[in-house]
């Protein structure tokens, strides 16, 4: 089975962050001995922010088993109705759209999604299997 993987895991891991590093680690490596992990072009985009160039990101990425996978016009259409909807439930943030992208990607692909931010997935993707941690 292949994993989906939110930008927060894989920051964890390249920051060192005290506090998730560890568990980052350990779910990377659980998931990758079940299948592919993957991201999409927001993912990679989140995290690229840390890198100078293109090349020490792609390099990175490679070296975790990350595969980038391109964002199907099906998947950007249903993560805009996804917006649509967290707005006419009166949500007021404008900068979750990339978490819908992200929900989206892992939904259509019916794959479980690796990520400690669960705000918006367990409502507008109930149908999608987290692995989180407070599982």
């Amino acid at each position: 089975m292949n994993t989906f993987v939110d930008a927060n895991v894989l920051l964890d891991v390249s920051t060192s962050d005290p506090i998730w590093e560890e568990w980052s680690i350990a779910k990377l490596r659980e998931e990758s001995n079940r299948g592919l992990v993957v991201i999409n072009s927001i993912v990679y985009a989140e995290f690229s922010v840390g890198y100078d160039t293109m090349r020490q990101t792609d390099e990175l990425l490679a070296e975790m088993g990350i595969v980038v996978q391109p964002i199907p016009n099906s998947v950007l259409f249903s993560a805009g109705k996804v917006f649509q909807l967290y707005r006419r439930r009166g949500g007021t943030r404008t900068g979750v759209l990339p978490d819908f992208f992200i929900g989206a990607h892992a939904e259509s692909a019916g794959m479980t999604l690796l990520t400690r931010d669960t705000r918006h997935d367990r409502t507008y993707f109930p149908g999608v299997a987290l692995i989180t941690p407070d599982q």
